[in-house]
């Protein structure tokens, strides 16, 4: 809490009345929606200080495809705050007018040149600050054990719900909401434009939103664009009008969060590493072993999270009762590209630097091979996919451009992302205390969809937000060898 007195002692020699417009919040009737959230005032934030000097941002080749993803929406629940709230409110606001001055990018809009190159303009327009209370909704509602996510509830954690990247060019590209619930308890969610920032970026920004609220100096980010050298190639929208998400954002869904202890996934681990003597699982341990191509991963140990993401990959494909046993299934985990490039780029770089790494395998391998079978394809799979793949995949869509086409259209997908190495619980300390949970809203969400979290504990858990069809979901809860290493979280007990 001293620090975050100290920070708000800084408050005072801080500009603010230039960065924030209007000088005064706008308060909303706050009609209270189905969920019992209600927004009472908006306010729209622009960066501290002078003008941005860093002019316009190409959106690279990893930026592009996202046009046509949601908006992230991610955020984290925290302890009551000890404060009075009008004070709450405007820290937030303060420091978060001196992280937008560290990210400028994140206030400016997309502007589409002459050429049909689409730039992320840092114009410091601005972005959104909501404050919203839920004074009949608490913790327990939201971190229910063993039950559903309730998404009718955690939908109006976020504004700009469902928002398509491409709208940033008229629409702010992050937006912001406090919400206080009625036990005192917070949340502080952030929406940010897929195509301006992936994983890597939206948590370096959320961190340095932390650091500057207690008090802290942020760890600067890289605004060069190297990823990969100048590419001439452009995304075209006709009129105007942009591109609609590639899957549908009205099938029904099941989201539930399962917690993996550590010592569950030690066990995983150590079944994926045992290996056999004979048969295709040595056949493709030996492939790797030999290949003197293949680098360090390639030739140690299948990690804890391959093992993991093999067990969910052979527990979903069992769970879908609908696929024949010839259909091919595949697994698809986003790749941080920084440092599987030659040379590495800067762990700090703003901006999209991932791909989507597929496995595949028919029904029937998975169910007649197993969990080591499974996790050495998935680690080799991985292990190769460095420099050179990488280049490769950018060069075919450079000469093919289009929107990553996000989805399961044959209903044998699934798609991990996020990843449990983020800083979600790790430096996000406002200034009262470590968050207590990170929840997502509806954004890019379908039948196979799921994402890794780091366990709040720090100690090597895991948990996975998994989004599955209604009898997918269903199944998967009665299956025995999965639900075997589920168990619910100490800090919900």
């Amino acid at each position: 809490m001293a620090q975050m007195l100290s920070a708000m002692t800084m408050m005072d020699t801080v500009p603010t009345a230039p960065a924030i417009m209007p000088a005064q919040p706008i308060c909303l009737d706050a009609p209270v929606s189905g969920s019992g959230i209600a927004v009472l005032s908006r306010q729209a934030v622009r960066p501290d200080g002078p003008p941005s000097a860093i002019g316009d941002l190409t959106l690279s080749v990893s930026d592009l495809p996202m046009l046509s993803c949601h908006y992230i929406q991610k955020g984290l629940f925290f302890p009551a705050p000890d404060v009075p709230m009008a004070s709450l409110v405007s820290l937030l606001v303060s420091s978060l007018s001196r992280a937008l001055a560290v990210f400028p990018a994140l206030a400016g809009r997309f502007v589409t040149l002459p050429d049909d190159r689409i730039v992320i303009r840092c114009n410091d327009a601005g972005v959104e600050f909501h404050h919203a209370v839920a004074p009949a909704l608490s913790l327990n509602d939201f971190l229910v054990p063993n039950a559903d996510v309730p998404t009718r509830l955690t939908k109006d954690l976020f504004p700009m719900d469902r928002t398509v990247s491409y709208e940033g060019h008229r629409r702010p590209l992050t937006s912001f909401q406090l919400t206080v619930l009625g036990d005192g308890a917070v949340f502080i969610g952030v929406v940010a434009n897929h195509a301006v920032v992936d994983g890597t970026s939206f948590w370096h920004f959320y961190n340095t939103w932390a650091a500057l609220c207690r008090g802290a100096s942020p760890r600067l980010p890289d605004f060069r664009r190297n990823f990969f050298g100048e590419s001439t190639a452009v995304l075209r929208f006709a009129g105007g009008v942009g591109p609609a998400v590639t899957f549908d954002a009205d099938a029904p869904l099941r989201e539930r969060i399962f917690h993996f202890s550590r010592d569950s996934i030690r066990e995983l681990k150590a079944m994926a590493n045992r290996r056999s003597s004979a048969g295709q699982d040595a056949e493709v341990y030996g492939k790797m072993a030999h290949d003197p191509n293949k680098n360090q991963e390639a030739r140690g140990e299948i990690s804890s999270f391959q093992s993991l993401c093999a067990q969910i990959w052979i527990s979903t494909t069992r769970a879908r009762k609908q696929l024949d046993a010839d259909a091919t299934t595949t697994l698809r985990l986003a790749v941080n590209c920084r440092h599987r490039l030659r040379p590495a780029i800067s762990p700090a770089y703003f901006g999209n630097a991932i791909q989507s790494a597929p496995t595949t395998a028919t029904v029937a391998e998975l169910a007649s091979n197993g969990l080591r079978w499974a996790a050495s394809k998935l680690h080799a799979s991985l292990a190769a996919y460095g420099d050179e793949a990488i280049r490769g995949a950018a060069a075919a869509w450079q000469a093919a451009p289009r929107c990553f086409p996000l989805g399961n259209p044959d209903g044998a997908v699934v798609t991990m992302g996020s990843s449990n190495r983020f800083p979600m619980y790790e430096g996000n300390d406002f200034g009262w205390g470590r968050p207590l949970a990170v929840r997502s809203g509806r954004a890019n969400k379908f039948d196979g969809k799921m994402s890794a979290f780091p366990g709040r504990s720090g100690d090597g858990s895991v948990d996975i937000e998994v989004c599955l069809a209604p009898d997918t979901m269903a199944a998967l809860l009665r299956d025995d060898e999965f639900m075997q290493y589920v168990s619910c979280p100490a800090h919900l007990l």
